[in-house]
């Protein structure tokens, strides 16, 4: 974990967001896997450890705003459990790890809210996406299971989503490690990509990478011959040539839980041919132009539809598109080929405190969120800052069933020249995705650099 200082310091700025009451962070409990004492990996609530630090379950941390104090409340264990788990620190010892001097039994816990609540004090929470996490604080508060998410504190989301989203220097350097293993994963899966290996034997690799120089997987990896499907996860394809595969794939560090997320597109064998690097060319300006464009005060939405510029301009040259590019922009017409967003925020999470509410986090008074088909999957929209860490992840894909609903719908036909596009039925997806920070006059893509052109992959591959 961080130094105690660091946590303390993210709990000071916090009081200074909110008004009066208790904050209440619960920590993440053990998940049973298939039965009672087979449990899942363990995973910390982000935001209990980005104010408290503890990776451990049956947690909770509390902020008193009024008192200015802090609390861990936990259990220490007994003789039956240090026999399978060893010696384990005192909640105590914990506590001070965090900077917090107050620790007290997690039956303790239930005594505080209550008389905070009979006073009429404000009981501050995150919306919980956990259900053991949604019955806890049913029991805590006393109210419905069905009422938990409606009752999380919008002040308290606020104020966690303003401190989180601008990186400290460290939580940089650590999401920059992250990225470095996802260099060693991607590398090897590009290496493995040739014909008759089977999708699944690079997958187990690249997770395994991920397992001996990091933590797990940040998610689960997508790795496919299939890239037309966005969030691909089967990898029982077999590799063949003329197909490309699309890794994205990243890591989390095992204690401190920052993520990385990258995406390589690269040729089956090692070699592009024509058709696919005039794609994957197309994809690799649009990446670039958006990273170019990134700097503080510049609103994401308007990053998203430059890339789409660069995308309807090179599909164009290849008479896949046609028309005027921005009119093409502006009537969606490059959502057949690109139908997902620019991006997202990068940090403890792999989707940036998505949990807290997508719009909270990525919109605001000035940019609002899009209804249209495309625009609409844009989860990040508003002006960047200094120190927020985002991917920049455009793509091209040949999706069969949405073509044929465009087409049989004679949807902007003005915009799409779908004889050409039936041509390209069988190609599939590219995706191209680097991490980068926001710095005072631009963007730094962090990390060692991953083959992306298509001489660097092509030399690799070799």
């Amino acid at each position: 974990m961080f130094p105690a200082k660091i946590h303390s310091d993210r709990r000071a700025k916090l009081r200074a967001e909110l008004s009066t009451g208790l904050v209440l962070f619960p920590g993440n409990r053990d998940a049973a896997f298939n039965y009672p004492a087979n449990t899942y990996s363990f995973r910390q609530d982000s935001s209990f450890l980005y104010f408290f630090g503890l990776d451990h379950p049956d947690l909770a941390g509390v902020i008193d705003l009024d008192n200015g104090t802090d609390s861990i409340f936990g259990n220490d264990v007994d003789i039956d459990d240090i026999i399978w788990m060893g010696k384990q620190p005192t909640i105590k010892d914990q506590a001070a790890l965090a900077g917090v001097g107050n620790s007290a039994p997690l039956k303790e816990l239930a005594l505080l809210i209550l008389e905070a609540q009979s006073k009429g004090r404000k009981v501050h929470y995150l919306p919980p996406y956990r259900g053991e996490t949604i019955l806890q604080l049913s029991d805590l508060l006393d109210i419905h299971p069905s009422k938990v998410r409606a009752g999380a504190s919008e002040e308290l989301i606020k104020g966690v989503i303003k401190l989180r989203m601008v990186k400290e220097e460290a939580e940089i350097a650590e999401i920059e490690k992250m990225v470095d293993v996802a260099w060693r994963m991607h590398t090897t899966g590009m290496k493995m990509a040739k014909p008759g290996i089977v999708e699944q034997e690079i997958a187990g690799v690249i997770e395994g990478i991920a397992l001996s120089y990091a933590g797990p997987v940040s998610f689960p990896v997508i790795l496919s011959i299939n890239g037309q499907t966005l969030h691909n996860h089967y990898h029982g394809n077999t590799l063949v040539k003329e197909r490309m595969m699309v890794i994205d794939a990243g890591c989390e560090s095992a204690d401190l839980h920052y993520a990385s997320d990258i995406t390589r597109t690269v040729p089956v064998g090692g070699k592009f041919s024509q058709r696919q690097k005039e794609i994957y060319q197309v994809v690799l300006n649009a990446n670039l132009a958006a990273t170019a464009a990134v700097k503080p005060g510049v609103p994401f939405r308007e990053i998203h539809l430059l890339a789409a510029a660069e995308i309807v301009k090179g599909l164009k040259a290849l008479g896949i598109m046609k028309g005027d590019v921005q009119e093409a922009v502006s009537k969606g017409a490059h959502t057949l080929f690109f139908p997902h967003g620019l991006g997202h925020p990068l940090g403890l999470d792999v989707h940036d405190l998505e949990g807290l509410g997508e719009n909270l986090v990525g919109y605001d008074n000035e940019v609002t969120r899009s209804k249209e088909f495309g625009l609409a999957f844009l989860r990040f929209g508003r002006k960047l800052q200094k120190g927020f860490v985002m991917t920049i992840e455009p793509g091209i894909y040949f999706i069969p069933e949405l073509i044929d609903i465009w087409k049989k719908e004679n949807k902007l036909p003005e915009f799409i020249n779908y004889d050409k596009v039936e041509s390209y039925k069988d190609f599939g997806g590219i995706r191209i995705e680097d991490d980068i920070l926001v710095t005072d006059t631009g963007a730094r893509v962090l990390g060692k650099p991953i083959p992306k052109t298509v001489e660097e992959i092509e030399k690799l591959m070799s």
